[in-house]
């Protein structure tokens, strides 16, 4: 695919008027999350955003260009919100007794689930099942705009705190990736449900881990 259709296929037309556009990708998110890609229909689409079926394939050629279009834009607005969550965690922290505490109430927010709308989530439930069906164009923009993003706003903290020798860290992207997956840590299969105190037990253990590895 070349360069002008992907864009063309991650944003839609530019003749697309902007309300029109917000109209079509909110209806189309809300249709996504209930019916799941694969039966989420145009016409679906076209009802629920209040615009022809006709207005919608002018401005996108496909059903996976206009997936693509809402798994960017919803993707984006959860790594601005989490992007939020570091800089107001990680940043001004200057002495090494308040590294522990920074990251544990960064890791508690985090993961609360505040960040990511249901929605949101049903979507990226549908980029990890439909992976190979959606294409690997579909994943890299969901990944591009959302969890890239945040694991290197988080490694920026983390590199400029071994900057300033709070931790001691030869490669801050590694470290990110470590944290997220330790903090993240729960015994159970995925989708289990477990009470605050044990989420709270897991998530020390694993900030207290990651610190093990990296302090300076």
């Amino acid at each position: 695919m070349s360069e002008t259709t992907s864009t063309a296929a991650t944003t839609g037309s530019p003749r697309l008027r902007g309300d029109k556009r917000a109209a079509i990708i909110g209806g189309a998110l809300k249709v996504f999350a209930r019916d799941g890609f694969t039966r989420a229909s145009i016409d679906a689409i076209a009802g629920e955003s209040g615009v022809s079926t006709r207005t919608i394939y002018k401005h996108f050629s496909d059903k996976t260009a206009i997936f693509t279009a809402v798994i960017a834009d919803s993707a984006a607005a959860v790594a601005a919100r989490e992007s939020a969550l570091i800089e107001h965690h990680l940043d001004g922290v200057t002495d090494s007794e308040h590294v522990e505490p920074a990251l544990l109430a960064f890791a508690r927010a985090w993961l609360s689930g505040t960040t990511q709308p249901d929605a949101h989530r049903a979507l990226v439930r549908q980029v990890n099942a439909e992976a190979e069906h959606l294409g690997a164009e579909v994943v890299s923009v969901w990944w591009q705009a959302g969890p890239a993003r945040v694991r290197s706003e988080l490694a920026a903290r983390l590199r400029h705190w071994a900057e300033v020798r709070l931790l001691r860290i030869d490669d801050a992207e590694r470290a990110a990736v470590h944290f997220s997956r330790l903090v993240s840590a729960m015994p159970g299969p995925p989708g289990a449900s477990y009470a605050a105190a044990e989420q709270e037990d897991w998530i020390a253990a694993g900030v207290r881990a990651f610190l093990n590895g990296y302090h300076a």
